[in-house]
């Protein structure tokens, strides 16, 4: 667990990259908003939060028979990481911030898609 990256993970840079060629500048992992986005705009109160598969539980159903070994600890954990990640959007919704979520998967595959809906949302908040 201590070598899992919780900042500056690949998925994370590749988006910021994008994100910095179209000129869009961020504050990256804001401690003083709840749930400390990875990447957010102050300003806009846009918080995005780029989420790995395994942790967070993405298509939860089918993977969880894909634990094997120490299943009742990795089956609380991330069954808590995902209601905590419900909660930080409801928290951070209610204070009239726009959460953005994206896997992993949705990075590494089409990150100029992401970040259009990230440059999107950026020019539509007043």
């Amino acid at each position: 667990m201590r070598q899992i990256k919780n900042k500056d993970s690949k998925i994370e840079i590749l988006l910021r990259k994008e994100l910095w060629k179209r000129n869009l500048r961020y504050r990256k992992n804001v401690a003083s908003i709840t749930g400390k986005p990875d990447i957010a705009f102050i300003g806009k109160k846009i918080a995005i939060f780029v989420d790995s598969e395994f942790f967070h539980g993405f298509d939860w159903e089918n993977r969880q028979n894909d634990i094997k070994s120490n299943r009742d600890f990795w089956i609380k954990k991330i069954e808590r990481n995902m209601q905590r990640d419900a909660e930080v959007n409801a928290a951070l919704q209610s204070d009239g911030w726009l959460v953005l979520r994206f896997w992993g998967y949705e990075i590494k595959h089409n990150v100029s898609e992401c970040a259009d809906k990230i440059e999107k949302a950026f020019w539509e908040r007043r």
